[in-house]
């Protein structure tokens, strides 16, 4: 499929919204209406729009992946996001989370550590007019400590643990969801700033690729 189709497409957001996530007990309705109207094809390779829609994992080049979209609703509702909140993103790869991220949240910083998938998620963001989004290219596991503190932080590569410098600048009462365990499988965690300290939730089981950095892999 092609852009000749694009007439196609809200139709193909709606039935994602509607069968992959709706019907599986997404039911965040800000999550629902912002991956109704984010057009995810825009963010997905070429040669894989055909598949922008479907519920599963597509590759966007130097061993990374645009996550399915129900993982992405799930995390997501997890995270419930607020419009008044700053939002730290590790692992922006195409940068269709920080899409949705934007307009769910009144700003997005977003981090890749790989600098051309950073520069192409930062020219798609542009093109597409979501100017409350900043891709930063870094090493994610040590956060974004310019923007800091955050009232929400979302991670889209999978940690041996939860990094120092991400509770560190995780506001006291803000959230934190992140895929934690070994390469192979992970759980997703949701945390929750306490008085300084995070208290853990584990939800379901997930697989991500492997954070790179001081913290990561």
């Amino acid at each position: 499929m092609d852009n000749n189709n694009s007439e196609q497409w809200p139709e193909q957001r709606k039935q994602m919204v509607e069968a992959q996530l709706r019907r599986r007990g997404i039911n965040h309705q800000q999550v629902l209406e912002a991956m109704r109207r984010v057009p995810r094809h825009e963010f997905v390779p070429i040669n894989h729009r055909y598949a922008a829609y479907a519920d599963t994992v597509l590759p966007l080049g130097w061993g990374q992946t645009i996550s399915q979209p129900y993982m992405v609703a799930y995390m997501l509702q997890l995270l419930d996001p607020q419009p008044d909140n700053r939002v730290l993103e590790v692992g922006a790869g195409s940068g269709y989370q920080a899409a949705l991220l934007s307009v769910l949240a009144r700003e997005v910083y977003a981090i890749e550590i790989i600098e051309p998938l950073a520069e192409r998620a930062q020219q798609t963001i542009q093109e597409l007019g979501y100017d409350n989004v900043h891709i930063v290219t870094g090493d994610g596991s040590l956060g974004y400590p310019p923007a800091a503190p955050y009232d929400r932080i979302i991670v889209a590569a999978a940690t041996p643990q939860i990094p120092p410098p991400w509770q560190q600048q995780l506001a006291d009462g803000g959230l934190l969801v992140a895929p934690v365990g070994s390469q192979g499988a992970q759980q997703c965690l949701l945390a929750e700033k306490k008085h300084g300290e995070l208290e853990i939730t584990e939800t379901i089981g997930c697989i991500f690729v492997p954070l790179v950095g001081e913290y990561g892999w």
